[in-house]
């Protein structure tokens, strides 16, 4: 993987995040104020796809979905999965 492949990668998944973190802060103000809500389908999406670090940052910060069950299993599910991912991806021989 070239140093270019790794930049564009980097900014795919920093956007990724920055648009899961967004909708999660759209969907805490629906919340607050009676608006349209956003899917957990959707949320899970998104975290799942690999917005999982600001899915979590979201429902820490924003104090989101915390005690929402089955929500939280499946966010620590994918957080899981995706660390292990990272794990695997690091430790791959070259």
């Amino acid at each position: 993987m070239t140093m270019t492949d790794i930049t564009k990668t980097a900014a795919l998944f920093l956007a990724l995040n920055l648009i899961a973190f967004s909708i999660y802060f759209h969907d805490k103000q629906a919340a607050r104020n009676g608006g349209w809500r956003i899917s957990e389908r959707l949320l899970l999406t998104l975290a799942l796809i690999g917005g999982s670090l600001s899915a979590l940052a979201a429902q820490q910060i924003l104090r989101h979905k915390t005690k929402k069950e089955p929500f939280r299993s499946i966010l620590a599910a994918i957080l899981i999965l995706h660390g292990a991912l990272a794990t695997m991806l690091a430790l791959a021989p070259l």
